[in-house]
């Protein structure tokens, strides 16, 4: 099912929590709503399904306007960061329970219920209450629930922030394999830029209310749109160093370096103020453009180490190494930028 959000406004007093928003969602991907706490994923997700009444704007499932419909009257299963199951019913109760509330019949509940409860691997559960569950388990109800109607549009709020590291990655790929199983349309809101990355078709960052960019996850990691975009979407985070435009090179207190063509071309200015972004593995001992700076701080996580280099200006730069660590605390190193993988952002944060 595709859905529209046709320059769609939301308040709540004087906060405009949707900013109009125009938003395609294409029938059968699995978009992400991205951002920092309170910048309107969560209230755009509930104004899609029909919790909060939108002040201005339209939103279509297809060609049909839902906007002033009642939850209840859009073909939509929504699952809860806090799974929201019955404590006094059995899994199978609660997998059937809006198929109840539709009066099916017994027979008909119990298939559908045997039949999803099949597809999130979970038939041996049926009997159990949901004290009786894991965290992990309990998602896997909540999502059959969910689905069991087959529902046009599948709706997911902070579905994996209850979970524990182990399950989130496993949970991560069951969502997936679900979404692509079942050709469902499908929304979650995260604050979790790696599970954005990891399960979605297509991205969309958002912060107080607007739409800052949407694109794939590839395209948001190497290509964002502005620096804040930029600093949300990657782990460990890029660096970013504030400097100015000399003849040509970008300079900052401890850092001078010729400035790549594509960026000289884009009509810098001299005395201009721009900042420089560089992202972990373009930050290695042999490439190209020279940076001089202090290990500062070191994080071994086995496979791989992570490194502080702190320039004398008082930059901080982060470097990502396969291995365990080449340095040790308080080295001086000469180690090099590939500016021309880099990002250069003018003083109002565009990409340049």
């Amino acid at each position: 099912m595709r859905i529209v959000l046709d320059a769609v406004t939301k308040q709540f007093g004087a906060v405009k929590a949707i900013d109009d928003v125009t938003l395609e969602i294409v029938d059968g991907e699995l978009l992400a709503l991205l951002g920092p706490s309170g910048c309107g994923k969560t209230t755009t997700l509930f104004a899609i399904c029909g919790i909060h009444r939108i002040d201005s704007g339209r939103i279509l499932f297809g060609d049909l306007e839902v906007s002033g419909l009642p939850p209840q009257r859009r073909s939509v299963g929504v699952v809860f960061q806090s799974f929201a199951l019955y404590p006094h019913m059995s899994v199978s109760e609660n997998i059937g329970f809006p198929l109840q509330v539709r009066k099916e019949s017994k027979a008909e509940i119990e298939r559908k219920v045997d039949e999803v409860a099949d597809l999130v691997h979970i038939r041996e559960l049926l009997e159990r209450r949901p004290a009786q569950l894991s965290g992990g388990q309990q998602q896997r109800v909540a999502i059959a629930r969910a689905i069991v109607r087959r529902p046009d549009i599948l709706l997911l709020d902070e579905p994996l922030a209850n979970l524990d590291a182990k399950l989130r990655l496993e949970m991560r790929s069951e969502l997936r394999r679900l979404q692509k199983e079942t050709g469902i349309t499908a929304v979650i809101v995260t604050h979790d830029q790696v599970e954005a990355m990891s399960m979605s078709d297509r991205i969309v960052i958002m912060d107080d209310g607007r739409i800052l960019q949407i694109g794939t996850p590839d395209e948001m990691y190497h290509r964002p749109s502005n620096k804040f975009v930029a600093g949300f979407i990657g782990n460990p985070p890029i660096s970013f160093a504030d400097g100015k435009v000399e003849d040509g090179r970008f300079v900052t207190e401890g850092l001078d370096f010729d400035l790549p063509d594509r960026i000289k071309k884009a009509s810098v200015t001299a005395g201009q103020n721009i900042t420089l972004g560089v992202r972990p593995e373009y930050l290695q001992p042999d490439f190209a453009t020279p940076i001089e700076a202090e290990i500062t701080f070191i994080e071994n996580q086995g496979r791989e180490a992570l490194y502080d280099l702190t320039l004398a200006g008082g930059h901080v730069f982060r470097s990502i190494q396969s291995g365990e660590p080449i340095c040790k605390l308080g080295d001086k190193i000469r180690w090099g930028i590939d500016a021309d993988a880099s990002f250069f952002f003018d003083d109002q944060g565009k990409r340049i």
